[in-house]
């Protein structure tokens, strides 16, 4: 009989009296409908456990009984093109189970335990299989392949083999006989607790891009595969539309979305939308290589903190197989803001804003998780972190984004008013940074060459000088600068409109490659020095602006298509001869 009752509930949070079975960390089952709970403090005299589910109707004297393990996750074949909630709980098969609303307690597989997959197995009698190995593959979507990994704390000899052929998520298609000649049998599955870190053969130095075909991201303020980057905005910012644009566009393999905290309607058109978008590199639906994890602000605060971890883990489990995964956090304030409630329900005692004094050691361990790996397997995989960050009232001094600031190496900064004025993607040129440019330099050399490097501190000077010179326009006037100011401005002009500006809905411009986002900076840059020339001549701006040839380059990102390259000669040649009949 369990003896272990409810004592005291308080939210989310539920204490039992007198209980010396549970561990620190353990996952149990709360009350008669087996609400799932993580034990988060023990004393002497108290248990305090987090229930990740509504707390409505549990009452003191209501059983709680532990499961001898961590809190963790199922992870197999079957995770992609899946949508899961916190605590990796299926939502569309609950929702054939239980209807629109998950009903508390349901108790369902993760994953399809009945459904069958076309093994092939990459082992056979007498092989030794390290931890983290492969030692079967199936194609778990039809452009993913599953590589069935050895449990990390695994390693023997492969004892018993079964032939090719269609399997259950629990069937044994293997069993491996370890050094102490315990035998374990092998399925397509494993679990995994979430609050710890996969480990890996080798850290690498991330020094590949993760290209996203965004060109103020790819050129100004460059992302590594395997980094960390935080995207700040007040309401209405943008956040959102850029990480969905980041999770259609950048070349990773898959993609792990979680929804932590969001408005609900927000998150359901997040699931529309993903479910009907195709992806442009294999004409494949989006969910073929995509995971949701959807944990609206209607749902148990304490999920809410869980769906972050069930979101990396799930993230490092791909990357393990050798494949590059970009995790999208929307947001990660909201999940900042779960720590605060659960923290004052617990009554710590509270640090800035009222946020718990852990909050920066939580945010540490969190993207400290990503990166880019030599994994057990052989491979080479990554895990690269984009967290949305929601300060009130657009307040980057806040206590999330100051932290999130210290670990994160790429700052993609929104601005109100550029949102405002309709002008997305909405970062700020000014207050953004990257400090990827040492590691990523070397790779934009070799593949672009010296002048894109070149170009880039070019285009970031320039609008750098002229936010200095619209500090004197405000006060009094553009008139008074002389022609050589005027023109830092113009130029700068066509940068932000035709060069930083960027049309999610135009067929040419919602995606750039490399090479033309070089060669438009290379024309721009070369009508400025053209100018710059004449300039000096004494000849006035307002002839070269005349010409039309800043508004015609303002256009050419949707003039010129990305097959035809070839397009730019004629540009420059444009402006030579046109230019050129200004000269006296």
């Amino acid at each position: 009989m369990n003896n272990n009752v409810i004592y005291g509930i308080n939210g989310p949070v539920v204490t039992v009296k007198n209980a010396d079975c549970f561990e620190m960390m353990e996952m149990v089952h709360v009350g008669a409908q087996n609400l799932v709970g993580e034990v988060i403090g023990i004393t002497d005299r108290l248990t305090t456990i987090q229930v990740y589910e509504e707390t409505t109707g549990l009452k003191p004297g209501d059983p709680v009984t532990g499961t001898g393990a961590p809190m963790n996750v199922l992870l197999g074949p079957g995770i992609l093109d899946n949508i899961f909630d916190g605590i990796e709980r299926p939502l569309k098969e609950i929702e054939q189970q239980a209807g629109a609303f998950i009903s508390r307690g349901a108790s369902v597989s993760p994953l399809d335990p009945e459904r069958l997959w076309a093994v092939t197995l990459k082992v056979k009698p007498g092989d030794r299989l390290e931890g983290g190995q492969i030692y079967a593959t199936l194609p778990e979507t039809p452009i993913i392949e599953h590589r069935v990994l050895l449990h990390p704390n695994l390693s023997g000899v492969v004892k018993e083999v079964k032939p090719d052929g269609e399997y259950r998520l629990h069937d044994v298609i293997a069993v491996l006989e370890d050094d102490l000649g315990d035998r374990h049998e092998l399925t397509l599955c494993q679990q995994w607790p979430i609050r710890t870190a996969r480990p890996v053969r080798q850290r690498l130095t991330p020094s590949i891009p993760l290209i996203t075909g965004q060109r103020i991201m790819d050129t100004l303020f460059p992302i590594a595969k395997g980094g960390t980057a935080a995207i700040p905005g007040g309401f209405g910012t943008g956040k959102t539309m850029n990480q969905h644009q980041l999770a259609k566009w950048c070349d990773a393999d898959i993609i792990i979305y979680v929804g932590c905290g969001e408005r609900g309607n927000e998150m359901s058109q997040v699931l529309d939308e993903f479910s009907e978008l195709i992806d442009p590199k294999s004409n494949r639906p989006m969910t073929d290589r995509t995971v949701l994890i959807a944990n609206t602000s209607n749902m148990p605060v304490a999920a809410r903190e869980a769906s972050i971890y069930t979101g990396i883990t799930l993230a490092e489990y791909y990357r393990d197989m050798g494949y590059h995964v970009a995790m999208m956090a929307d947001s990660t304030s909201r999940w900042a803001e779960a720590l605060r409630e659960i923290s004052g329900r617990l009554e710590e005692m509270p640090a800035e804003e009222g946020f718990p004094a852990y909050l920066p050691s939580r945010l540490a361990e969190f993207y400290e998780r990503g990166g880019r790996a030599d994994v057990l397997c052989g491979a080479e995989g990554s895990v690269t972190l984009i967290g949305a960050v929601s300060p009130q009232g657009s307040d980057f001094s806040e206590p999330v984004t100051q932290n999130t600031k210290r670990f994160t190496r790429v700052f993609w900064a929104l601005d109100k008013a550029l949102a405002y004025a309709r002008h997305y993607p909405a970062i700020n040129w000014i207050n953004s940074y990257s400090e990827y440019f040492n590691d990523l330099d070397p790779w934009f050399r070799e593949n672009l060459g010296d002048d894109f490097v070149e170009f880039r501190n070019r285009v970031s000077a320039l609008l750098q000088e002229e936010s200095s010179l619209m500090e004197i326009v405000k006060l009094i006037g553009s008139d008074v600068l002389p022609d050589d100011q005027k023109l830092v401005i113009e130029t700068a002009r066509v940068l932000r409109v035709g060069f930083l500006q960027q049309n999610a809905f135009h067929a040419e411009d919602t995606y750039v490659p490399l090479e033309k986002q070089k060669r438009m900076m290379q024309v721009i840059l070369y009508l400025h020095t053209k100018s710059k020339e004449i300039v000096s001549h004494g000849i006035p701006i307002s002839k070269i602006i005349a010409t039309g040839l800043f508004d015609k380059l303002t256009k050419m990102k949707y003039d010129i298509p990305n097959s035809r390259l070839d397009m730019f000669d004629g540009y420059m040649k444009e402006i030579d001869d046109k230019l050129g009949a200004i000269l006296p």
